[in-house]
């Protein structure tokens, strides 16, 4: 067990020669390769603090948890991809908190004694984009007391809430803005049978995650897509400080894992200060990018081709493991979600 400054014991009762001794305070060996990650929920695991920061390639893990405060200290392997993590990650609204990652060089900021617990991100039922990336509670059913005592207790079953960036409240509107016309989305939402599925991304925790749905047509939307933001982005101007707002369709960075950078599709979801919180709309990913980073991309020209990537509902299991993202899943569409007809479900072949 991990003590802080308030819990931690005033003395040793045994400490040599029996005198009492004061017991000294945790410390951690910091290295110019590790990043300090805080703000973290008290419950989350390591795999799932190594897959929040899986594309700079995390080698170590160490979570410390101190009463209700949680944080970690994540070796990535260069003092460069420190950089890149905390230009990716600082800020980023994570299980409705404001993550906080800096190099772990620099001592983590502590709150004063009394402090209250850290403030969380409230989540809206509102598409306003507050808590946007990857919320997902989930509440457990209780069985009730059994009359009998011979009767035994039915299995909880857990009931997962739709994330707040596949809700039609939200997605919906979000689509209509960035591609006007959505006469494709009745096709997409009533496909079925036998399909390969490209995990783009996923919900920890969940049974949610978003997927290219593998086919031809998929195949030659990605080679024109991806060629022509390629040829444009170079002469795409950044967008000004004061464009950059909720709704604004614009050119972001997306990191594609072992592929490296590239510049994609992305839709601003809000803006704290001179971060922007933007979703790229081909691989359902949401990101926290320098506002100064964003070039326009708001001509309709660049919106014809519909997203490559939707919503989709595991019908068993979760999708747990951050090394299933830009893998190929076999299975089956066996429907929609009755009151969120665009997430489809998905039955994988074992």
């Amino acid at each position: 067990m991990f003590w802080g400054s308030r819990d931690r014991p005033a003395a040793e009762p045994l400490g040599k020669k029996g005198v009492m001794e004061e017991q000294k305070p945790l410390r951690f060996k910091k290295r110019e390769t590790e990043v300090y990650v805080g703000n973290l929920p008290p419950d989350i695991s390591e795999e799932e603090i190594r897959y929040l920061l899986k594309d700079f390639n995390p080698l170590r893990v160490h979570r410390v948890q101190s009463g209700y405060r949680c944080f970690a200290f994540v070796d990535l392997g260069s003092a460069h991809r420190v950089a890149l993590a905390i230009q990716e990650l600082n800020g980023k609204p994570f299980h409705s908190r404001k993550l906080y990652v800096n190099s772990s060089r620099r001592s983590p900021k502590r709150p004063p004694d009394g402090a209250q617990r850290p403030q969380e991100l409230q989540v809206s039922q509102r598409p306003s984009g507050r808590g946007f990336a990857e919320i997902a509670a989930y509440l457990q059913l209780t069985p009730k007391a059994p009359g009998d005592p011979r009767e035994t207790a039915r299995p909880r079953t857990p009931l997962f809430a739709v994330p707040m960036e596949m809700r039609g409240s939200f997605l919906v509107p979000l689509l209509r803005e960035c591609f006007r016309d959505l006469g494709w989305l009745a096709t997409v939402c009533h496909t079925g049978g036998d399909v390969g599925l490209l995990v783009t991304s996923i919900v920890p925790r969940t049974p949610f995650f978003w997927a290219m749905h593998v086919t031809e047509t998929l195949h030659q939307n990605m080679q024109a897509l991806f060629s022509t933001l390629a040829e444009a982005e170079e002469q795409q101007p950044y967008l000004q400080d004061a464009a950059v707002q909720r709704g604004a369709r614009c050119l972001a960075e997306y990191h594609l894992g072992t592929y490296g950078r590239a510049w994609n599709r992305c839709w601003v979801v809000d803006r704290v200060d001179s971060w922007a919180v933007v979703l790229f709309v081909d691989f359902g990913q949401s990101a926290t990018v320098p506002v100064q980073c964003l070039r326009s991309l708001d001509s309709d020209d660049f919106w014809t081709i519909p997203p490559l990537a939707q919503p989709f509902m595991l019908r068993k299991g979760i999708l747990s493991s951050y090394q299933r993202t830009h893998h190929i899943l076999k299975g089956r569409i066996t429907g929609a979600l009755n009151l969120e007809p665009q997430i489809l479900k998905f039955e994988e072949l074992r």
